[in-house]
């Protein structure tokens, strides 16, 4: 019964293939006994989209299964109404409960039905995923796009949070003896800190190093989401001496590892995006290393500041900048440093030596440029907000599970990809165990960021020094 390629048949076929893949919503008094479709149907439906190419193709079959497959409305407003006629009549419990079990019956979409059919074959979740990879990458491109999608999108995603739960992952360790596909896996779907050559992959999972996955029991061995740990003495300030020192000695020296840095944390599946797997993977690592190692008392994370570059070449573009002449975001003095080394008094040349990168060749401007930028970055991290919440994705993910947001480190990450994305800064989360849950809960309820003494003294040195 194997979901393998098959010839696509013709797109006129797609209709007929919608209407007999995907299953009518049964009436509700006889849900509990409607048939199963048939096995072969979802199989069908399985080789007719891996037959089609990725892109357009299959973007318009999401668009017409979204569209044509999703909810009766007008079942659902007939129930609405029931919902409210049950509750102004004041009926007893038993009826209004009843009239919302249907409510909420009718508004299942019918592709659902279709979704769980798929699940259960063999090598459908593998499928699922894949599906849900290409929605997200479609309305990432916008080659999908509207309301109808957007729902689907969602629905999908809601549906694989409940299958990929805690209780059907499994958390593997990878070391230099993991199977030969694993590793290659694991080194492709680094996102973090690319993987030069199989040396460096060595090293990622030899001494000193601890490389974890969760994978799904109905899709064994495949790393879904991948967590990368270095075991050092102190709270590491740079990702340099991770990832490119050579390798020290074999054998580990227990004594000397007193903590434990998350460097890296990768989704190898774009169809999991959303689904909360990095939470629970890095407090099942936690638990993890506390048993094998039981003498670490610190876990922080080094972590890559995505967007920084963009963000600051976005304020010294900003009309605001323009009007006041001088830029705001310097001291007078910071400003007429910069502007003898770049021989511009207008922010273009600086903004172009960002863009490029070039700003790192000129050790003066790496020195004049390091307090406003730490002052800078520590005000993009901590005071801009998305809905309330931390704009930056990695720091809002690290905030929510209860991380302190405890230092910003300069010249942390050298490399081209570290400079172009946040100026080469990285930055600490500390995971204080006996307070995550805490911390966690007062960032998502009253959107509160815990921050260590250095962040906030840089925030306060950024609003006394900027108008914004």
């Amino acid at each position: 019964r194997g979901l393998g390629g098959c010839a696509a048949p013709p797109a006129a076929g797609m209709e007929e293939l919608l209407s007999r893949s995907v299953p009518p919503l049964p009436p509700y008094e006889t849900k509990e006994k409607a048939p199963p479709p048939a096995e072969l149907r979802s199989a069908e439906f399985v080789r007719y989209y891996r037959g089609l190419e990725a892109g357009p193709p299959r973007a318009q079959l999401l668009a017409r299964l979204a569209r044509d497959f999703g909810v009766d409305h007008g079942r659902v407003a007939e129930f609405s109404a029931k919902v409210l006629q049950a509750q102004e009549q004041q009926r007893e419990a038993g009826a209004l409960l009843q009239a919302e079990d249907r409510l909420r019956y009718y508004l299942n979409p019918r592709y659902r039905g279709l979704f769980q059919h798929l699940g259960r074959l063999e090598g459908g979740l593998r499928f699922l995923v894949e599906l849900r990879g290409d929605l997200v990458e479609g309305l990432a491109t916008k080659a999908l796009d509207g309301p109808h999608v957007k729902e689907m999108n969602g629905v999908l995603k809601n549906m694989l949070s409940e299958w990929f739960s805690t209780g059907f992952l499994n958390l593997e360790r990878v070391t230099w003896q993991s199977p030969c596909e694993v590793l290659q896996k694991i080194s492709d779907s680094e996102a973090v800190h690319p993987v030069r050559n199989w040396v460096d992959m060595k090293r990622r999972v030899g001494s000193y190093r601890r490389c974890y996955f969760f994978s799904h029991c109905a899709i064994p061995g495949e790393p879904l989401i991948v967590l990368h740990v270095a075991l050092t003495s102190d709270i590491s300030s740079s990702i340099q001496a991770i990832v490119k020192e050579p390798p020290p000695l074999e054998t580990e020296d227990t004594d000397k590892i007193t903590t434990a840095i998350f460097y890296s944390i990768s989704l190898t599946q774009q169809g999991l995006q959303g689904v909360e797997l990095g939470t629970y993977l890095i407090k099942r690592v936690v638990k993890e290393l506390q048993k094998e190692l039981p003498q670490i008392k610190d876990f922080s994370t080094l972590s890559p500041i995505p967007g920084f570059t963009k963000w600051l070449v976005g304020l010294l573009s900003s009309s605001q900048t323009k009007e006041l002449g001088r830029n705001e975001l310097f001291t007078e003095s910071e400003w007429q440093e910069i502007s003898e080394i770049t021989g511009d008094s207008t922010t273009e040349t600086l903004k172009k030596l960002l863009n490029n990168n070039e700003w790192v060749r000129s050790e003066k401007l790496v020195k004049v440029l390091h307090s406003p930028f730490m002052r800078l970055c520590a005000w993009y991290l901590y005071g801009e907000k998305h809905r309330g919440y931390a704009l930056n994705p990695v720091a809002n993910f690290h905030l929510q599970n209860g991380s302190v947001m405890w230092r910003i480190n300069w010249m942390a990450d050298t490399s081209p990809r570290g400079i172009a994305a946040s100026c080469g800064m990285m930055v600490n989360y500390r995971y204080f165990l006996e307070d995550t849950a805490s911390n966690s809960a007062a960032y998502l309820g009253t959107k509160q960021i815990k921050a260590s003494e250095q962040v906030l003294s840089l925030v306060s040195q950024f609003q006394q020094s900027s108008k914004l």
